[in-house]
């Protein structure tokens, strides 16, 4: 034991030692510890972003100078009425099945973890079937229900069922939210099954020797936890959504992108300019979606990190402050 010690403590020292000796004669250590130290030059990456910079400046040339953007007409249309009932009409579809597909996520997720093989394959089938069909498809056949069924009913099977007609009971919009909360609940499904199995299997193990109830468990233990993992996920989910609902003007819904066609096939000559308008709208609203999701990030991190990332605000703040600070 002491021989292994003795040489733990030579081979911690003899580096130190060597580099000392192995130094030329003639140099001054204290002199040569009060050298700056400089910077490791990176020459590629400025010359990279000179190129990029010059890149964005002629784009953001070609934006103001060409005149067939006609910014005019873009003025004229970013809150004319029509566009503005088009934006609400995707706000509150978008919304709605957010919400829907949500809480169909987390059935289904807890479907697939149950150990009863009928849900769990049900809940498979299901997962496998909405993603694998294209969600306009989707869309179309909610869209002609009516001819498949001119009746829909509940009842016992075989036996006596209470009908009425599809087309009085269905709107458009309710086939629209239908259509998109049956697709994102497949991929909601998968967020929150990832975030549950993410939980570590200590804390389950816990609550049983806890006698807690399994529904309490997922309740007060598991999605908590879990949710620091779902919540991110499923908010970058929603900015899908949003652009997803563009596919509902396939089903005669008059919404964001649906407007902007019908004022296209109006006002040939605008077109450019409501294409323009459009993406302004779509840039808004996930630039909004994406602001929410950073603070809810931030929120869930609490947990996680020891130190939680500045907010832009508080960026902006201290940069403003080393600026004044330095300039005192």
């Amino acid at each position: 034991m002491t021989a292994v010690t003795e040489r733990t403590a030579d081979t911690a020292v003899l580096p130190p030692r060597t580099a000392v000796a192995d130094l030329p004669a003639g140099i001054d250590l204290r002199r040569l510890s009060e050298r700056p130290v400089l910077p490791l030059r990176h020459p590629g990456r400025w010359i990279a972003a000179a190129l990029v910079l010059v890149v964005l400046l002629n784009f953001g040339q070609t934006l103001f100078t060409n005149p067939s953007w006609e910014w005019a007409k873009v003025e004229k249309w970013l809150f004319s009425p029509a566009i503005l009932t088009g934006l609400q009409l995707t706000l509150v579809a978008t919304a709605i099945s957010a919400v829907v597909s949500f809480i169909g996520g987390i059935v289904v997720a807890l479907g697939r973890l149950s150990p009863n093989p009928v849900l769990s394959t049900v809940s498979w089938l299901y997962v496998w079937l909405f993603r694998s069909v294209p969600l306009i498809l989707v869309l179309i056949f909610l869209y002609n229900l009516g001819n498949l069924y001119p009746t829909i009913g509940i009842g016992v099977p075989f036996g006596p069922q209470v009908e009425v007609k599809t087309v009085t009971v269905l709107s458009d919009l309710t086939l629209g939210v239908i259509g998109l909360s049956l697709s994102e609940i497949a991929y909601s499904s998968e967020i929150v099954r990832a975030g549950v199995l993410s939980v570590d299997q200590g804390q389950h193990e816990a609550a049983k020797a806890l006698g807690i109830s399994r529904s309490r468990q997922f309740r007060r233990i598991v999605l908590p936890q879990a949710l620091r993992s779902i919540v991110p996920a499923y908010v970058n989910q929603i900015i899908g959504l949003l652009k997803a609902s563009s596919l509902l003007f396939y089903v005669s819904l008059l919404d964001l992108f649906g407007v902007v066609q019908n004022l296209g096939s109006t006002y040939p000559t605008d077109v450019i300019p409501l294409l323009v308008v459009a993406t302004i709208w779509y840039l808004v609203l996930t630039s909004v979606v994406s602001i929410v999701q950073f603070y809810v990030e931030r929120f869930y991190a609490r947990g996680a990190l020891r130190t939680l990332p500045p907010t832009p605000l508080q960026r902006l703040r201290r940069r403003t402050r080393a600026v004044f600070g330095g300039a005192r």
